[in-house]
């Protein structure tokens, strides 16, 4: 996989799962031929069929269902059954962050949990900028792996618009297709 499209689909799902869709992202989006095909052609005939303003209402109420009222995407509310979120190193994701100098700063963020899958996203379009192959593949096998894929095929059924329902299989599809690429990275940096 090309550098440059990994560190723009990691930018472009982090922004995805941040937060609420605003008039630029959606003026973003259907100015974005290929991104929408690549996400899948309901998407695609979604955008043809709206306005601006039906696709902005529909996906800020899909996305608040979703990923807010329901459920939050959150690795440690998903793992673990009590709905806590460690803080500092207790929590793994936080630890993952420090080993590999990652600064985070939560005043900086409406995001509440440092294991927010926004910010698991922007980790790893950080670390795919900097070229650490081995923390890109510890990453993906310890936490983003582990969570995500069956978080999102569970939220799939959540979804009402076309485009949540396609980021769902998409999220997936890439996260396989990225695990893939970074485990033969590294047999060949083990070897």
């Amino acid at each position: 996989m090309d550098k440059e499209y990994r560190l723009y689909i990691y930018a472009f799902l982090s922004r995805t799962m941040a937060s609420t869709a605003d008039k630029r992202y959606i003026k973003d989006l259907r100015a974005n031929k290929d991104l929408l095909e690549l996400l899948g052609s309901d998407t695609v005939q979604y955008f043809d069929e709206n306005d601006d303003e039906t696709i902005l209402d529909g996906l800020n109420e899909d996305f608040s269902s979703m990923f807010v009222i329901n459920t939050q995407a959150v690795e440690s509310f998903v793992l673990d059954a009590k709905n806590e979120t460690l803080v500092g190193l207790q929590n793994p994701v936080m630890n993952f962050y420090y080993k590999h100098g990652f600064e985070l700063n939560m005043d900086q963020t409406e995001l509440m949990a440092p294991d927010h899958l926004s910010i698991e996203f922007a980790f790893m379009q950080t670390l795919i900028f900097r070229d650490e192959q081995k923390p890109q593949y510890d990453f993906l096998k310890e936490h983003l792996f582990n969570w995500v894929v069956p978080y999102m095929i569970g939220m799939k059924s959540m979804s009402l618009t076309p485009f949540y329902k396609d980021i769902c299989d998409f999220i997936v599809e890439f996260l396989v297709a990225d695990y893939e690429y970074c485990a033969s990275l590294n047999e060949t940096i083990n070897e």
